[in-house]
């Protein structure tokens, strides 16, 4: 099992016991009924990529491939036109069309108006250790000048590290990097080692690479984060794949290569432009996730 397992099993255990009913909830399912979600608030998760803990969870399977799609409709081809977000394998996003084919003024588009990832890269390269790397997609213009779902994931601090005290030249340490993520529905998308956590570790693995450092620590701070009422069933699944596993993993007749083949991504050596990577690029190792797939209905 991976560390975003653990993670997994620890946090359906205290939102089921210590979470909150939230009142009057803003999404709804599909057929009408209020979406109510078991909450609770600031959430904190790390993990350091250089020791090989990539953030990913195997009690069910991840859309790893379609996660790192949408960071490319994000950051990278920065939009917020669905026909385009489509074009490049991301299709999700259709439910949230605010009448005009696109998901209003959000991600892609505020990266792309603000010119936030060259931003970025330029203050990296510039300014190495300059502690004011902040990347917001929460821009009160941007959320004023048109409707639409508001950024959940809004926010990443950024920072380069020396090994061990030493002085290091420009492009030398590592890169970590600080996800903020405002609200999130843990078993679809923002819990241990789900799609967010895959998609900002990504990021980090892309910017570190343009920028000539090692991919250092990733750090997940969720404020909301919940269950929903009609995952209930998917979470005590989960609860019941990890113990499952975990018995399996204490099995004296597994060896310790098994034990060790935690999965992990790997990026394309031969690839170092931030704009130049595809989805053929990334090579996941070692990643056998329980199935069958669980089926998680969305609050829309």
């Amino acid at each position: 099992m991976t560390k975003a397992d653990r993670y997994m099993y620890d946090m359906i255990n205290q939102i089921m016991t210590e979470g909150y009913t939230d009142i009057n909830p803003r999404p709804k399912y599909a057929d009408g009924t209020p979406a109510h979600t078991i909450s609770v608030n600031h959430t904190y998760r790390t993990y350091d990529l250089n020791k090989g803990e990539f953030p990913i969870c195997t009690l069910r399977p991840q859309a790893w491939k379609t996660g790192i799609k949408e960071i490319f409709t994000i950051y990278q081809k920065p939009t917020n036109n669905l026909e385009e977000m489509r074009e490049m394998g991301v299709g999700w996003w259709d439910e949230w069309d605010i009448g005009d084919g696109t998901i209003g003024q959000r991600y892609g588009a505020t990266v792309k108006r603000y010119d936030l990832i060259n931003r970025l890269i330029d203050d990296i390269k510039n300014d190495p250790y300059g502690r004011r790397k902040i990347v917001s997609l929460w821009q009160e213009t941007d959320l004023r000048e048109t409707p639409g779902l508001a950024p959940c994931a809004f926010q990443t601090i950024w920072n380069v590290r020396n090994d061990n005290h030493k002085h290091l030249g420009r492009g030398e340490g590592y890169l970590d990097m600080m996800l903020v993520q405002r609200s999130g529905d843990m078993l679809t998308a923002s819990g241990p080692g789900g799609i967010n956590e895959i998609q900002y570790a990504v990021l980090l693995m892309m910017v570190a690479r343009h920028t000539g450092y090692k991919p250092g620590v990733f750090t997940h701070i969720v404020a909301n984060e919940q269950i929903y009422d009609r995952h209930i069933d998917a979470a005590m699944e989960m609860k019941k794949r990890y113990k499952d596993e975990e018995r399996k993993e204490s099995d004296e007749t597994l060896t310790l290569n098994h034990l060790d083949a935690h999965p992990m991504l790997i990026l394309n050596e031969n690839k170092t432009n931030f704009y130049d990577f595809t989805i053929e690029d990334f090579f996941m190792v070692n990643y056998n996730p329980i199935k069958p797939q669980l089926k998680l209905e969305l609050g829309i």
